[in-house]
């Protein structure tokens, strides 16, 4: 029996998992978790890269403890990348996504590139984080290190040249950089010469489910184990999640919920219309060619960063405690726009969430309980109002919404999001993202017989939850004072 070794890498922990397949059934045992903890520098935020490639090696010795393995995938965050230089040698730490330094870069290259001609050629949300931007900065501002680069490799990419010494490019992880063509599947070339980039600096773009390499033989030996081959599942980890939806059919409805929020739909082909651009929709790569039509959203981040500041305060309170007060709250007295630019960032988020009250005239939560109300209405009001823009869109009418990912725990949410979107929600499975990486693994060892097999085994192997709208009638009433809320800055 054939099993795989998956890394799953997220914005605040990661963890290895060891899978087999036996009966049509996905059987995972976690392995090793780590944390993933950022660090600041001189005021630039950095992930410590080096740290979480010594969490892999721990998780590959622990494997081969375990009886070892045939195959290892690897997911993570979108965007942030390392560069290599002509030795091969990692020149600096990657920048954290959150970091503020591509503040304004936009604007810098507009006159080169406007916001419209981006969405036009990659339809990509615009994100000031973007890759693209990123590199801007460093091109603008610290272009000693572009001179220095051999190759741009995001952290996926990163990792599997750190195991296996090839260079590549999956094609999920290139479609979040805003430097995309999602028609011909490969870098927009045109769009990095007109940004003066070159083009040597990205690697060879290859699909989801292709060997990445092997293990080189340094690996093996300093770990014990054997030469098996480094699978490029879908490495942005919204896709492995969407992988791993329990659906039978294509006409579904997701969201992907952990940090960030993930809303979408599965398509065969790209939506870049003007609607979607207006909008801040995203066309991102899935499985065999498919398209993730979404709004990026943010998430569980206004609650963990809410729950980090009370934290800091001195108040070890849990995440239950904080669903319980949300719940104890009288509702709809105020809202936020969740994805205002003034949540982005960490620090006192429940202190902005009470600014942002004040200065759009609303009630001014008073306690922890009113502000951990507004955060979780104002979420699934913002799942409302996407999932009436993806009908809209898509021009079908959905019932259901299956949500995925670590976001399924927080029941008060899934019922919020059942309640405001009116329509029946699946919640499952809790680990999406890592089942999806698995479930490739396994479609590319010959274990699982293509899309539409893994997904029969992931809905064979899941337990769902079913949540049916109940308060919808309060939500329709509310929905009006909560779009004069976010519009107010619009």
């Amino acid at each position: 029996m054939k099993r795989v070794l998956s890394f799953d890498f997220g914005a605040s922990s990661g963890r290895a998992m060891l899978a087999e397949l036996k009966d049509g059934k996905i059987n995972m045992k976690e392995i090793h978790r780590f944390s993933n903890d950022t660090v600041i520098v001189n005021g630039t935020m950095y992930w410590d890269i080096l740290r979480l490639f010594f969490e892999i090696k721990t998780g590959i010795t622990k494997a081969v403890n375990e009886g070892g393995f045939d195959a290892i995938g690897i997911d993570t965050w979108g965007v942030d990348f390392g560069l290599i230089d002509k030795h091969g040698r990692l020149i600096s730490n990657p920048v954290h996504y959150r970091d503020t330094r591509t503040e304004g870069i936009a604007e810098e290259i507009a006159d080169t590139v406007s916001k419209s001609e981006l969405y036009k050629r990659t339809g990509t949300q615009h994100m000031r984080f973007n890759t693209l931007f990123q590199l801007m900065y460093l091109k603008n501002h610290e272009p000693e290190q572009l001179e220095n680069a051999e190759k741009m490799l995001l952290i996926p990419d990163l990792f599997a040249y750190m195991l296996t010494g090839e260079i590549k490019a999956e094609a999920s992880i290139v479609s979040t950089t805003n430097m995309f063509d999602p028609y011909k599947k490969d870098w927009d070339f045109e769009l990095i010469n007109k940004l003066g980039l070159k083009e040597s600096l990205f690697p060879q773009v290859i699909p989801a489910g292709e060997t990445y390499g092997m293990l080189s033989d340094e690996i093996c030996e300093e770990l014990g184990c054997k030469k098996v081959p480094v699978i490029a599942v879908n490495e942005h980890d919204t896709a492995s999640a969407v992988v791993a939806t329990p659906s039978l059919t294509d006409d579904f409805v997701y969201i992907s919920c952990g940090t960030w929020s993930l809303f979408g739909i599965e398509t065969q082909d790209p939506i870049i219309t003007k609607e979607a651009e207006e909008l801040n929709f995203t066309n991102e790569g899935g499985y065999k060619g498919t398209v993730r039509f979404l709004k990026n959203i943010m998430g569980l981040w206004l609650i963990q960063e809410s729950r980090r500041q009370w934290r800091r305060e001195g108040d070890e309170v849990g995440f239950d405690t904080l669903e319980k007060e949300a719940l104890s709250a009288e509702p709809f007295k105020c809202f936020i726009d969740v994805d205002d630019p003034a949540f982005e960032t960490a620090g006192n988020l429940p202190q902005r969430v009470v600014e942002y009250c004040r200065k759009t005239g609303q009630y001014v939560p008073q306690n922890r309980s009113e502000i951990m109300r507004c955060i979780y209405q104002s979420l699934a009001m913002k799942y409302k109002y996407t999932f009436n823009m993806l009908s809209k869109m898509g021009q079908k009418e959905y019932r259901r919404i299956n949500i995925l990912g670590g976001g399924i725990k927080d029941r008060l949410l899934c019922q919020m999001a059942a309640d405001a979107c009116n329509a029946e929600v699946l919640a499952g499975p809790s680990e999406a993202t890592v089942m999806g990486n698995i479930a490739v693994c396994f479609d590319a060892l010959g274990d699982i017989d293509g899309f539409a097999g893994i997904r029969k085994t992931i809905s064979d192997s899941t337990e769902l939850k079913r949540y049916e709208p109940k308060e919808n009638a309060a939500w329709e009433k509310a929905y009006e004072d909560y779009l004069k809320a976010i519009n107010y800055n619009a």
